[in-house]
């Protein structure tokens, strides 16, 4: 039987931020959702280019800057293509970057809600679960709630798990379950002792 079972979990966030932005129709603070359009506005050499997002009430618009008085000669070929023709990929890179959003608007809306591809690196058998995190992007949904939600245990039973050393989160650091999750956390537990082992491995993806 093999004592180790390694599993990789692809993490893909399902909803982008919301900038709380006061909308000039419904007089009041709202939240904008990205439209997954750019805008792009040239004048002679220089290029202007924003997001597009869009009240979710009113429909109001809001753009997000990505390049002011550019120069074009700056901007890759590649990369204003992208843009003219609206690229999905990044437009959600852009729509996910919530640090540029708070620069620009200080309060976003963020949302937990995330897609888990699970992948077993090995047999099943094990007596030691290791789960290995990969985020495609950051993530405000907590480790306990995560792990909670996939392996169908509560978060009282993880953190009774981790004081009796049983689960361990590296890199180690103070309250790590109650933390966000984050790219490269691998979380390990020793099942030996748990008579619903074979169920937690099987939610884990093993």
């Amino acid at each position: 039987m093999s004592q180790h079972l390694a599993i990789h979990w692809a993490i893909t966030p399902e909803i982008a931020p919301r900038p709380l932005v006061h909308c000039n129709r419904c007089s009041a603070v709202k939240a904008y959702r990205c439209s997954d359009k750019f805008r792009v506005n040239a004048n002679g050499k220089r290029i202007d280019v924003w997001l597009i997002y869009r009240c979710i009430d009113c429909d109001n618009s809001w753009n997000f800057g990505i390049f002011e008085r550019c120069n074009r000669r700056d901007i890759e070929p590649t990369l204003l293509t992208a843009l003219e023709s609206n690229d999905p990929t990044l437009a959600r890179r852009h729509a996910f970057d919530v640090v540029a959003l708070r620069n620009r608007v200080g309060r976003v809306e963020e949302f937990s809600d995330v897609a888990v591809q699970k992948r077993s690196l090995g047999e099943r058998g094990a007596t030691t679960l290791e789960i290995r995190l990969g985020l495609e992007m950051p993530t405000s949904l907590r480790l306990d709630r995560l792990l909670a939600g996939e392996l169908g245990i509560s978060r009282s039973r993880l953190q009774a798990l981790e004081e009796k050393l049983v689960l361990t989160v590296f890199p180690e650091g103070a309250k790590a379950l109650r933390k966000p999750a984050r790219e490269g956390t691998i979380i390990r537990i020793d099942l030996a002792g748990e008579a619903d082992r074979e169920v937690i491995i099987s939610a884990a993806g093993g």
